[in-house]
């Protein structure tokens, strides 16, 4: 069961725009992230949530989509995310969140696809244009944005050749993962 989540908890950058997410929703998945682990229990993390779709287009407009799609500019009118998730630091608690922010947010993606949505975690943003459209106070750090819908899009996993990490997109838009084989990350045998 957990496994199954897992694979279907890819990046997804196209959604149906018309299948809203509301904020109740938002709270259950945020919920699963705050109750993650936290190093040395700071949970210092904060999440900001936008649902509002006009303010959504403005945070999308100050979004860079994937790297390796040279040739798109990312998710249309009509496949945009419908909710975000903004992941901030409280550094008044502390300077250092350790990796706090992949626990939770994986666990806030889990509980997305479970229900039968799916996100895209993004840390190209224009932070001082987020920063000023949402009110952010200077005391919160801008780690990442997850944006959320229900895919619109099929992306699967497939076995790297010749060390290729690249994702790409083939003619009929399915998204292509590549991934290690198990047996070469594992280094040492007890």
């Amino acid at each position: 069961m957990l496994k199954e989540l897992v694979l279907k908890n890819r990046s997804y950058r196209r959604f149906y725009q018309n299948e809203i997410i509301g904020n109740e929703q938002l709270k259950q998945w945020i919920d699963l992230a705050r109750l993650g682990a936290s190093g040395r229990n700071a949970q210092s993390i904060r999440y900001l949530t936008v649902t509002n779709q006009e303010l959504c287009k403005q945070v999308f407009d100050n979004l860079a989509w994937a790297g390796y799609l040279s040739d798109w500019a990312g998710p249309i009118e009509g496949e945009q995310p419908v909710a975000y998730v903004i992941m901030l630091n409280d550094e008044r608690l502390s300077k250092n969140y350790f990796s706090d922010d992949g626990i939770a947010v994986q666990n806030l993606l889990l509980g997305a696809v479970e229900a039968g949505y799916g996100g895209c975690i993004l840390r190209a943003f224009k932070e001082k244009n987020l920063r000023e459209l949402l009110h952010i106070s200077e005391d919160y750090l801008l780690i990442q944005v997850v944006a959320l819908g229900k895919p619109k899009e099929k992306v699967v996993i497939e076995e790297m050749k010749d060390e290729n990490i690249k994702y790409w997109r083939d003619e009929n838009g399915v998204h292509h993962v590549p991934k290690r084989k198990l047996e070469d990350l594992v280094i040492a045998k007890l």
